[in-house]
């Protein structure tokens, strides 16, 4: 693939573990994706029946800098087709996690889904993120909107 210059780039190290062999790193599909594939470092089929989940391990840890995160989301092309979303989505890599990045896969369809090594299960985007503090008040100020929500709006 034609290297892309993007707006904002940074860099993130990765560690290959031993289940990962053979496997390709995430990469970005086209030269407008956010989000690159992460793979199915299972060593066997997994068979995923309809209603149940299950954690699919991608065989690669990360090393994010500080004041970066890493979101993983569901691939959309899996939902539509199969019904496989994702627990916890999107999930969230804290820059200071070190271990493996498994994916928390789930069938919502109606037929088994049969995980295969290298299967495209979901998406990881990394993003900068600012942290923040409360502070506790008496009142708040007051928007158009205010109280108004789930529904409000009649959508």
């Amino acid at each position: 693939m034609k290297e892309t210059v993007r707006a904002e780039s940074v860099q993130v190290l990765v560690k290959c573990l031993p289940h990962h062999a053979g496997l390709e790193l995430p990469s970005y599909a086209s030269e407008g994706a956010s989000g690159m594939d992460l793979m199915a470092a299972c060593e066997k089929d997994i068979i995923l029946s309809s209603g149940r989940r299950t954690l699919v391990p991608t065989g690669i840890a990360i090393s994010l800098p500080a004041g970066y995160e890493a979101q993983i989301r569901p691939r959309s092309g899996l939902a539509i087709k199969h019904g496989i979303g994702l627990l916890n989505s999107p999930g969230t890599i804290d820059s200071d996690y070190r271990g493996e990045i498994c994916v928390i896969l789930i069938n919502l369809g109606e037929e088994p889904f049969v995980i295969t090594r290298g299967l495209r299960i979901a998406q990881i985007i990394i993003s900068p993120y600012v942290t923040s503090t409360f502070k506790v008040v008496c009142e708040l100020d007051v928007t158009l909107r205010n109280e108004g929500g789930f529904g409000h709006t009649g959508a």
